[in-house]
């Protein structure tokens, strides 16, 4: 569905008031309904039949690109694609009108992503027509990229109806009256253009089976007003109806309409007696053919009828001149909506008037004739009026009127004479070739056909007013031109538009009458001499107003007819004022009575969407533009619209996008290089495209998890991510696509390099390219549609964060997305997205990133991972105090470190004041945390000791006693019957040797359990396997040949150097530490505020500020580090688990902040139940006590007990007595 079309229109009954917000995800089954059923399920056959088309022309594309003996023209193709794009153009373009303004009302936050979306499509068009005009088609390259090109159109457009049926149409369905449907449906009908209309009807019948057929012709029963001549227009369309098919010849030769042709001849004969102006019935083609004299004597020349047009436009813009005057001379803009309303009026007329002229005349006169230049700064000068108006009317008693009129005059004095100069040049240099180079038939036709290129809805308002500014015989001569020049088959066709044409006359006399030989009154037969009211357009009612149905007669249930609606806006395609009030005496004098079309006058309101796009896009330009201006450079104007914006934290996110579309391209260019038999660069291309797909799974579930519910939890904001998401899900089945392709080559390459099988090469190669070349038109499609996904975001949802969400608030966003992404896609990320940003970005982003985890040891992870190395500190007292001196890439992130970092060697040469002196200098250190700074001091106070007892080994350890050299140069055994090596800590194949004392343990707590000094695992450098006891440098397999690569454990870390062969772990950037657990993202998060991991299912907790990093209030084990399962507490505080389970049996509130750790309904019940059935001694009765209670933090007061005292307000027993007040009669009223 396409780009908007500015102008009105649309007639659907409104009902009154709010409509509240809708879940965007309605049921599906409503798609099963039939079009008979729900009107609006008529655009699914339009659907089919432009997916068959699609399909179509790639499959003839792609043909075209893999015969390479094929010397086929390629303008079949290119002419395919011409009434491709025209169809699926303005069905986009009435969709834009009518479908998405109806559902925006209804429905907030849906329609405008789809009509982004055209947008996306129109751009592909024009590349692909770029492509088909140029001069390389014999090249192969040329072949294999129009088949690319025409796949990824096929794609885009393929997905964006499908999600247009997913979501869009049931909620049509849902919200919508049958009535209102069909309604909408008339509407986007009559926005078409009529030439186009005639064509898309018919090729939509020949496109569905026999029963769709027949269910699309019953709903257009249903959705065409019953007047017959409205049906006759249609059905004739519909059935691809010729001459012979709506007529019979009669014995003179004249044609005459068949009394009984069907349903789609719905026109009678003329019934007699009932025309006061009517010739005979049986002779007016020979009527009009003596009237051809008669014309001939009124205008010279037919295509002289175009400076007619001119000069009624010409009048119209000279009095909108004057009406700007008018508002500058009074300052007066009370009337301001009037003018707009006309300004709009001729500014349609005034575009369309251009459009048939480049579509049209000039390319009948001469294809190097153009005046596109000067038909698009009319465009943008009418454009700056309207954005002045507006201005003018949001500014209202604010505005500076001396000021606004100035402009509002000099615009229209510049329209004014932008209009006159290129009517001149027009007149000058096109109409005498006209003159001299057609036959007046000729001439006619154009007229003709430059009429037809204008909707119907347009026709009907726009010939009352060109024929109320012609004298009776220019107004006769236009209609008898346009007689002469319609087909006979649309004779319907013209009796409809010669009736609205008289309606722009004061007198009483029809003037078609005279010309088609029968008054348009007496065209129709049966019930349309009865009065039109419900079907009129404002133009035939005088304007009046019609009823409005409000909100109770709706909850009331009664039906709401199409007809007995009001607009939230006028159509901007109505007549001006003045004109509106000529054509009221003239319709009321009911001259001629032909139908209106029941959608002028009646719209459900033009919302931003309409107002978005200019009427200009409906012309095609003859030449696309090039490659490098089209869809695929959407981002530079994003980016670079961001520059002058200060840096907020939610852009990061959206950074990822550059990175996305620079590994698009990379797909899109390098696909096109495996047509050539190249292992080596299939292997590349596949481990890019494993990369880019892991890493955009990763970002969208990042979208869909996190960051789309946080703008759905906006109330102005329900709605507007589902699109996307349902993009996701498109997205994710075009990259299994491509690796199913990536599959089959690399299975076929295999073959292809068995020496063992027999396989035909040239067969094989064949189907190689093949194959490549299929999936180089799926990188183009996917690069396509990840190029509007991304673009789409920017435009709509980026903005959002800004205006709905503060800094503070999309800091907590991009700590959520961090926390879920483990270390493994980090070490990925990160440098794919770097690569792809300039250093100031790179900058940016890592100071955000850093905001973000400000709590957290990611820098110290950030600096350990990117060096590859370990800190350089032994001790693991001092690894936070590494930062990054640089703020973006991590070419820049230097560990620099004013706090002493001494060594065992430096310490044990230093004498007590050297000592003294650093222990002060640490003291002094303001940047250091308190609690690490007393650690930190602690350390060195002892350090001394420590030394002496490094330089000087026991002789006698835990492992020496089990036989054991000093150095424990022997394997462990975690179960000794079966030889399984490790540890009663961890299942291992190997050693570590401590970088503190150099002697080998299975583990840091082997080592700390028989040293009198704790093990530093990240600093460890050498490991030992327990297989060929040779010591060599730490990894996860043995680098002995005799071991063949044997692993040291399914898990290790190369950080922590930690291997772990029998549980699942996962090594958390933010703790820096390894965790047991699947991962970040699939079971745990890391919570940026109390940096800790937890659950997924305690994403709603109570946050406290690095709440981990305590001792355990129970054993006093530091909890962030420790290695047993920790317990979070309701109220933010934690615990180890063995500790919560044996304090629990005799407490239940938290030992740091005295709140019950868990829900006591049960135990307070019991209570209760105690307290009544004990009885207090007298003297204790009145007793009240003051009490504030531990779990709502209020005070109250409640009566005397030695033990228990229930709060008042929250019905807990956990509290505490401030107060004991003897002197007065116990009462339970609180305090607070």
């Amino acid at each position: 569905m396409a780009t908007p079309f500015p102008g009105g229109g649309g007639g659907v009954a409104v009902m009154a008031g709010t409509v509240n917000p809708l879940d965007p995800t309605p049921s599906k089954t409503c798609l099963k309904n039939s079009p008979v059923k729900s009107p609006i399920l008529i655009f699914l056959l339009f659907h089919k039949a432009i997916r068959s088309e699609l399909d179509g022309l790639h499959r003839a594309a792609v043909a075209f690109a893999t015969d390479e003996e094929s010397s086929a023209d390629i303008k079949p193709l290119l002419d395919r694609y011409h009434f491709l794009r025209a169809i699926y153009k303005h069905h986009c373009n009435a969709e834009d009108e009518v479908i998405f303004p109806a559902l925006d009302i209804r429905v907030k936050n849906v329609a405008l992503t789809y009509s982004l979306e055209h947008e996306g499509e129109s751009l592909l068009f024009n590349q692909l027509f770029e492509l088909l005009n140029s001069n390389l088609q014999n090249e192969e390259s040329y072949r294999r990229e129009l088949a690319s090109c025409t796949g990824a159109l096929q794609t885009s457009i393929s997905q964006h109806m499908s999600k247009e049926e997913e979501q869009v149409f049931p909620l049509l369905i849902e919200k919508f009256s049958y009535e209102e449907q069909a309604s909408l449906v008339w509407q986007f009908l009559c926005s078409i253009p009529v030439n186009l209309l005639a064509e898309f009807l018919p090729w939509l019948s020949s496109s569905i089976s026999s029963d769709e057929h027949q269910d699309m012709h019953r709903c257009l029963s249903k959705v065409i007003p019953e007047e017959k001549l409205l049906q006759q227009v249609i059905f004739a369309w519909v059935e691809g109806i010729k001459v012979s098919d709506t007529h019979i010849t009669s014995k003179d030769g004249s044609k005459v309409p068949c009394q009984d042709s069907g349903p789609s001849t719905l026109i009678s004969q003329i019934e007699k007696g009932h025309c006061t102006c009517q010739s005979s019935k049986t002779n007016k083609r020979k009527h009009m053919e003596q009237n051809c004299d008669l014309t001939n004597s009124i205008v010279s020349s037919p295509i002289d009828e175009i400076l007619l047009w001119h000069n009624a436009m010409k009048r119209e813009f000279n009095d909108i001149a004057v009406a700007a005057r008018k508002i500058e001379l009074s300052g007066d803009f009370s009337d301001l909506s009037a003018f707009d309303k006309r300004l709009q009026f001729i500014a349609e007329v005034c575009i369309f008037h251009s459009i048939a002229e480049d579509e049209v005349i000039f390319p009948a006169v001469d294809t190097e004739i153009s005046f596109a230049h000067e038909h698009a700064e009319e465009k943008i000068q009418f454009d700056r009026l309207r954005c002045l108006i507006e201005s003018i009317q949001s500014a209202g008693a604010n505005s500076s009127s001396s000021e606004f009129c100035m402009k509002l005059c000099s615009h229209a004095d510049q329209i004014m004479d932008s209009i006159l100069k290129h009517f001149r040049n027009e007149e000058i240099q096109v109409l005498p070739l006209v003159r001299e180079h057609f036959s007046p038939k000729r001439q006619r036709e154009l007229l003709y056909n430059s009429l037809c290129v204008m909707p119907l809805k347009l026709i009907e308002c726009v010939l009352p007013w060109f024929v109320g500014s012609l004298s009776e015989e220019e107004a006769s001569s236009f209609l008898q031109n346009m007689y002469m020049a319609a087909p006979a088959s649309d004779s319907a066709l013209v009796t409809l538009l010669s009736g609205w044409a008289c309606k722009g006359r004061n007198a009483n006399v029809c003037l078609s009458s005279s010309i088609t030989g029968c008054c348009p009154l007496n065209g129709t037969a049966g019930d349309v001499s009865q009065p039109i009211s419900v079907r009129s357009t404002m133009c035939s009612t005088g304007g009046k107003p019609f009823c409005v149905q409000s909100d109770k007669e709706v909850a009331n249930g009664r039906p709401v007819k199409r007809g007995n609606s009001v607009s939230l806006k006028k159509s901007v395609a109505c007549p001006p004022m003045e004109t509106v009030n000529t054509l009221k005496s003239s319709c009321s004098n009911q001259s001629c009575h032909v139908p209106g079309l029941g959608v002028n006058g009646n719209n459900l309101g033009v919302s931003s969407l309409t107002a978005a796009k200019p009427l200009r896009s409906l012309s095609f330009s003859p030449s696309a533009p090039s490659l490098n201006s089209s869809l695929f450079n959407w981002g530079t104007d994003i980016s670079s619209s961001e520059n002058g914006c200060a840096v907020r934290p939610i852009d990061n996110i959206f950074k990822f996008h550059k990175a996305i579309r620079k590994d698009l391209e990379y797909l899109d260019v390098e696909s096109g290089k495996l047509n050539g038999y190249n292992e080596t660069f299939l292997r590349q291309f596949i481990g890019r495209f494993r990369l880019l797909w892991g890493l955009y799974r990763a970002h969208s579930n990042a979208e869909d998890e996190i960051v789309f519910p946080e703008l759905e939890s906006k109330e102005t904001l329900h709605n507007v991510s589902h699109s996307y998401m349902l993009d996701h899900k498109q997205e994710e089945k075009l990259f299994e696509d491509i690796s199913s392709v990536l599959t089959e080559l690399t299975q076929l390459n295999e073959r292809m390099n068995d020496t063992n099988m027999s396989i035909d090469q040239n067969d094989a190669l064949r189907k190689y390219n093949e194959l490549a070349t299929k999936l180089q038109g799926m990188c183009k499609s996917i690069r396509v549609t990840l190029d509007q996904h991304v673009y789409r975001e920017e435009l709509e949802l980026w903005p959002l964060f800004d205006k709905h969400f503060s800094v503070e608030e999309q800091d907590k966003i991009v700590g959520k997305i961090i926390g879920t992404t483990g270390a493994e896609v980090l070490q990925s990320m990160l440098p794919w997205v770097t690569s792809a940003l300039s250093q100031e970005e790179q900058n940016k982003m890592m100071d955000t990133w850093k905001q973000a985890t400000k709590n957290t040891m990611f820098s110290e992870w950030l600096s350990e991972w990117w060096d590859g190395a370990a800190a350089s500190s032994s001790h693991n007292e001092t690894s936070e105090s590494c930062t990054s001196a640089g703020t973006g890439g991590y070419d820049n992130l230097e560990n620099v470190d004013h706090t002493f970092k001494p060594g065992w060697k430096d310490i044990f040469r230093m004498n007590q004041n050297e000592l003294e002196s650093e222990i002060r200098k640490v003291s002094r250190d303001s940047t250091l945390d308190p609690r690490r700074k007393d650690y930190l001091i602690q350390n060195l106070i002892t350090s001394r000791w420590i030394a002496s007892q490094q330089k000087s080994p026991q002789g006698t350890t835990g492992e020496s006693s089990e036989g054991e050299d000093v150095l424990g140069c022997s394997p462990s055994f975690r179960d000794p019957e079966n030889q399984v090596f490790g540890c009663e800590h961890y299942k291992r194949n190997c050693k570590l040797r401590a970088a503190c004392c150099g002697k080998l343990f299975t583990c840091r707590f082997c080592h700390d359990k028989v040293s009198d000094h704790l093990m530093d695992r990240k600093a460890t450098a050498e490991m030992m396997c327990m297989k060929c006891l040779n010591i060599q440098p730490v990894g996860p397999v043995c680098r002995t040949p005799s071991c063949g690569e044997l692993s040291m454990a399914k898990y290790y870390c190369n950080i922590c150097k930690f291997f772990d062969d029998e549980r699942t772990v996962y090594h958390c950037p933010f703790c820096n530490l390894c965790r047991v657990g699947q991962g970040l993202g699939i079971d745990f998060f890391h919570c940026m505020t109390c940096n800790c991991c937890l659950g997924t299912m305690l994403a709603d907790h109570k946050c406290r500020e690095k709440g981990l990093e305590i001792n355990c209030p129970i054993c006093c084990d530091f909890l962030f580090t420790s290695s047993a399962t920790v317990r979070g507490l309701p109220c933010g505080h934690y615990m180890h688990s063995d500790c919560f389970r044996a304090y629990t049996c005799s407490h239940y509130i938290c030992p740091i902040c005295s709140k019950s750790m868990g829900d006591m309904a049960v135990y307070f019940g019991m209570l209760d139940a105690l307290l009544a059935s004990e009885e207090l001694p007298e003297e204790y009765r009145d007793i009240c006590q003051d009490i504030l209670c531990n779990d709502c933090d209020k005070k109250g007061r409640a009566p005397f007990h030695w033990l228990y005292h229930k709060c008042s307000h929250c019905g807990s027993y956990n509290t505490k007595v401030i107060k004991v007040d003897s002197s007065s009669h116990c009462s339970t009223t609180s305090n607070q």
